[in-house]
């Protein structure tokens, strides 16, 4: 396990790779050498605007997740991350959406506050912190809280959850990619929940000492 200190250096020195690789499991079309040089605010071109939005968004959400692991998992705090996250590329960010969406065959149903308040709880009361974000990504996942960035949210949120705990970043990558969509899909439509939670284990990165 590593002390806070070290996973908050851990997640400042691997900044660029958290971006980028929440970037590519949401299908964003920038290459590592572009994700750094769109958070250091250069002009990249050949990228289309939404793409830059994206990464700009992940480079505030990720900012604001190593700046704040101290803070409650509220769902205020929640809300904060999918604001940064969604900004300028949802119906609205930062609130719990109001309306249907669809991933792929799946529907889930529209969140009620209440009922997000009791899962936070819930999860809350998870003694074991790598059980516990992972108990939040999948849960918030398929409940699909916002109107967009869902796992980009989830992950952030998840991460938090192993920072704060001295547990290693949740960052799903290339190597990994593929996996995590056939189980994150099954979860959705078959309910497989521990093929995802064992594919998400493999997705955290660690300090070596």
């Amino acid at each position: 396990m590593l002390t806070r200190q070290q996973n908050i250096f851990l997640a400042k020195k691997t900044f660029t790779e958290l971006v980028f690789n929440t970037a590519y499991i949401e299908g964003c079309n920038v290459t590592f050498p572009q994700t750094q040089t769109i958070i250091d605010g250069a002009v990249v071109s050949g990228i289309s605007v939404d793409d830059i939005q994206t990464v700009l968004n992940l480079r505030d959400g990720w900012k604001f997740i190593i700046s704040s692991v101290d803070e409650p998992l509220t769902l205020e705090y929640i809300c904060k991350v999918n604001e940064y996250v969604s900004r300028n590329e949802s119906l609205e960010w930062g609130v719990l959406r109001k309306g249907t969406v669809g991933v792929g065959e799946f529907i889930p149903t529209i969140p009620v506050k209440e009922d997000v308040l009791k899962e936070i709880d819930r999860i809350n009361g998870i003694n074991q912190s790598v059980d516990r974000a992972l108990e939040y990504f999948a849960y918030a996942c398929k409940q699909q809280l916002f109107w967009d960035g869902n796992k980009r949210t989830s992950t952030m949120v998840a991460s938090k959850i192993l920072i704060e705990n001295g547990e290693g970043i949740l960052t799903i990558g290339k190597d990994n990619a593929e996996e995590f969509n056939v189980t994150l899909n099954n979860w959705y439509l078959k309910n497989e929940l521990q093929p995802l939670k064992d594919c998400l284990r493999k997705c955290i990165r660690t300090l070596e000492i």
